[in-house]
């Protein structure tokens, strides 16, 4: 059995695919997810998994250049943002690296979303909590 931080067989999967500049999605319970795109659907009930606590467990086994967010997740949601950029810096400081964070449109965001790798469902019900990360290098 995985001994690491991230145990979900296929998210482990993906992480471990992941090549340099691939991107995955990890959004909230609402978000419109492309039909062509690869679904891995975590939620349970509402609020389970949470956002912030599936950003984690994906960061622990990851290492991630840049981020996407929707504009209006940090006019709606600001405390969830900033958890979010909390962790951000946390993981930065970790790697040695800044990672970059870039903001679209929500409306452009969902386009956005058909070009990962796939997209990772939350049961969190807070507006525009959704993410995109960019697949760094670890050497």
């Amino acid at each position: 059995m995985k001994k690491s931080t991230l145990i979900n067989s296929e998210l482990s999967y993906l992480v471990a695919s992941l090549g340099h500049t691939d991107e995955i999605t990890i959004c909230d319970a609402g978000l419109p997810i492309p039909v062509n795109t690869h679904k891995i659907d975590l939620s349970l009930t509402r609020g389970v998994p949470s956002f912030i606590g599936t950003v984690k467990a994906i960061l622990s086994e990851s290492k991630i250049e840049s981020v996407t967010l929707a504009t209006e997740f940090a006019e709606v949601s600001p405390d969830l943002h900033n958890a979010l950029l909390d962790e951000l810096r946390s993981e930065a400081q970790k790697s040695g690296s800044e990672i970059g964070v870039h903001y679209l449109s929500h409306e452009e965001f969902k386009t956005r979303t058909k070009q990962s790798r796939a997209v990772v469902r939350t049961g969190e019900c807070t507006p525009y909590a959704n993410v995109i990360f960019q697949a760094g290098v670890a050497f």
